[in-house]
């Protein structure tokens, strides 16, 4: 899933004017993009920012799950208190799990957002490093022929420019590059467009669990009694869902990576964006509708079969569960 990871932040960090044709790694599907990729970087090109990527996915879940028992349990002994009170029945109700869930999902966000602006650098760096080339090649192109400088001499500084390997570039450079460009500010850069994808889990659960409700209740009244759900329904429920909320909340996913990815590219003033409203202006201005899609292929096979599976895991072992808890049951009866 990394290389796939890699491909798709390259893609919404593709920046195109909508006037301009889309060049071929642009255009081409994800398999195309990872050739490409192994062609120009190497294995090494497809996993960089691995190291970063592995610690925050690592540190996102510890912080996430830690913030969501404490508000959890916060929020169960309010309900306990009501119901004292007579207001209530002591449970919670959806909408406070949709509280506990997004107050967790914010805090998780604050604290590791650095992290995910180091990836996002890492896995767009040389990216960055050719948009930097093509703007150098066209400056050079436009001296030469203002000071009429041609043959052998053009070839020879063109050559030298195409030579320029980009330099070493680990966790630490990017971080000093980050900081450098925007102080500390700067590892918060696309805070507020993740902030509202919190609420993307929200969404998934929500198509969920409405339509394995409704599957449920088809089955019930089915006159052949078939009640169960099978492991491929909840796969595909589990698809539709991931689905569903990916393709609501992707153009904030696109706007949080291209703020987070190096802004000084190249001369053009598209290219650049001060913040979420001015990036938001920009992508509509020079790229129409379809720039906020961008890899959105890519991203919906890799988010949708990795909630798939874990729906139908998901099932399976509460299924796996109840039938063990309905063994141990009948073992315990005494016999006549």
């Amino acid at each position: 899933m990394a290389s796939i990871t890699k491909v798709n932040t390259r893609q919404q960090t593709e920046r195109i004017a909508k006037s301009k044709p889309k060049p071929p790694t642009a255009a081409a599907g994800t398999l195309l993009q990872i050739l490409h990729v192994l062609q120009t970087e190497g294995w090494g090109g497809l996993y960089s920012g691995l190291k970063p990527s592995l610690f925050g996915t690592a540190a996102s879940q510890g912080i996430y799950y830690y913030f969501y028992q404490l508000f959890k349990n916060k929020a169960e002994a309010i309900a306990v208190v009501r119901k004292h009170k007579g207001r209530g029945d002591g449970t919670l109700g959806i909408f406070s799990w949709l509280v506990v869930a997004a107050l967790a999902g914010s805090l998780n966000v604050l604290l590791t957002n650095p992290i995910w602006v180091l990836v996002t650098r890492m896995q767009t760096q040389t990216q960055a490093e050719r948009k930097i080339m093509e703007s150098k090649k066209e400056v050079l192109l436009k001296e030469a022929s203002e000071n009429g400088l041609i043959g052998s001499t053009l070839q020879e500084k063109l050559d030298e420019l195409e030579s320029t390997k980009p330099h070493p570039y680990g966790t630490i450079h990017a971080a000093r590059e980050v900081y450098t460009e925007a102080g500390i500010r700067g590892f918060w850069k696309g805070i507020i467009p993740t902030l509202i994808m919190v609420c993307n889990p929200s969404i998934q659960f929500m198509i969920y669990e409405t339509s394995l409700k409704r599957l449920k209740e088809k089955r019930s009244a089915n006159k052949h009694g078939l009640k169960n759900v099978s492991a491929l329904e909840v796969f595909l429920l589990g698809a539709l869902a991931k689905l569903g909320a990916t393709v609501t909340t992707y153009p904030l996913l696109v706007v949080k990576s291209r703020l987070q990815a190096k802004q000084e590219i190249g001369g053009n003033i598209s290219l650049r964006y001060s913040g979420t409203v001015d990036a938001i202006i920009k992508m509509m201005k020079y790229e129409g509708l379809p720039g906020f899609y961008k890899g959105m292929s890519t991203k919906i096979v890799q988010s949708v079969f990795a909630a798939s599976v874990l729906f139908m895991f998901k099932e399976e072992i509460v299924k796996a569960y109840i039938f063990l808890v309905h063994r141990i049951g009948k073992a315990k009866v005494p016999l006549n």
